[in-house]
């Protein structure tokens, strides 16, 4: 299936097929996963990035009637990434569909997000994606917070008292805030950091910061979510920040020196196929470095820098 969105995207996403000619790249004789072109993330800062038949406008101000486009938050003075989603309800599909793989069905949950820096913002894929995982949940303590951490622990003290199963989403530094002010034993409850300091605390390994929260929440597992504003589809961990891929999407590592150089399991920047991005690219080289090991799963070691974006990103082309 992959290998058909490529020959499809080849012919319909014109700066994918620019990018592709650029590398000297016959779509005929891709008959590989591996094989496949995948284009820098950092394109989606620069160029509108999509797929269909007979448009080639690339001007990122024609919206070009996107249901939604997601915005990143970008560091000061760096503009952001623009996603076009076309059909929002293949996102809502592929986002439901993933999470009930990992998790079952929202209904069975309260979700709390604590989201800010995410929640001040608009365009956020995050938001959206709590957002659409509270509408499927329904559960009237379902709700959003920003620094109201007084009456996020009275809410999580009542759920852990009724037994309701709840999903506390947040941000990693906002997740460390609360939990260094608001130490508690949390039943029923998974902790899911989505990454991310912002700048707002010191940087920490995902194992440092996972054993702070299962120390401050006495919980024996720390769970994350890994996903971006140029990806539809999401990784979720469940321990140790081992992450599995949702059906929709497959991780794959390309060598730090050789961004042409891609394989199914070792250690590299990581590829990621996300074949919901059907009415953008499929195929994202992110500047993340990683571990995956031969059945499928994957740690993400870090970010990329500066000296190793060079041979990672193709940004020579």
């Amino acid at each position: 299936m992959a290998l058909q969105v490529f020959q499809y995207q080849y012919k319909f996403n014109v700066f994918y097929q620019q990018y592709c000619m650029a590398l000297k790249i016959n779509p005929a004789k891709v008959l590989h996963i591996c094989q496949v072109p995948f284009l820098p993330v950092s394109f989606f800062k620069t160029h509108k990035i999509i797929t269909a038949p007979g448009d080639d406008n690339l001007n990122m101000s024609d919206k070009d009637n996107a249901d939604l486009i997601f915005k990143s938050s970008g560091t000061t003075g760096e503009t952001p990434s623009r996603h076009y989603i076309h059909d929002a309800r293949i996102y809502e599909k592929s986002l439901l569909n993933g999470f009930n793989q990992f998790y079952g069905a929202p209904d069975q949950y309260a979700i709390l997000a604590l989201l800010p820096s995410y929640l001040e913002r608009k365009n956020a894929s995050l938001v959206h994606m709590a957002k659409t995982l509270m509408e499927q949940s329904g559960h009237p303590d379902n709700g959003f917070y920003i620094n109201e951490w007084e009456q996020l622990n009275h809410t999580l003290g009542r759920l852990k008292q009724k037994g309701q199963k709840t999903l506390l989403l947040g941000v990693t530094f906002a997740l460390l805030d609360f939990a260094a002010a608001y130490p508690m034993k949390l039943k029923h409850t998974i902790v899911m950091e989505t990454g991310g300091m912002k700048g707002r605390r010191e940087e920490l390994t995902r194992s440092e910061v996972h054993n702070i929260l299962k120390q401050q929440f006495d919980l024996e597992h720390i769970h994350s979510e890994y996903g971006m504003t140029e990806l539809l589809s999401q990784a979720y961990a469940r321990a140790e920040g081992i992450f599995g891929s949702t059906n929709t999407m497959k991780v794959l590592v390309r060598d730090i020196n050789d961004p042409l150089d891609v394989n199914e399991s070792g250690t590299g920047c990581i590829n990621i196929i996300d074949l919901a991005n059907i009415h953008s690219c499929s195929f994202i080289a992110t500047d993340d470095i990683g571990t995956i090991a031969p059945d499928g799963t994957f740690e993400v070691l870090g970010r990329m820098d500066h000296s190793a974006l060079r041979g990672c990103s193709l940004m020579a082309m």
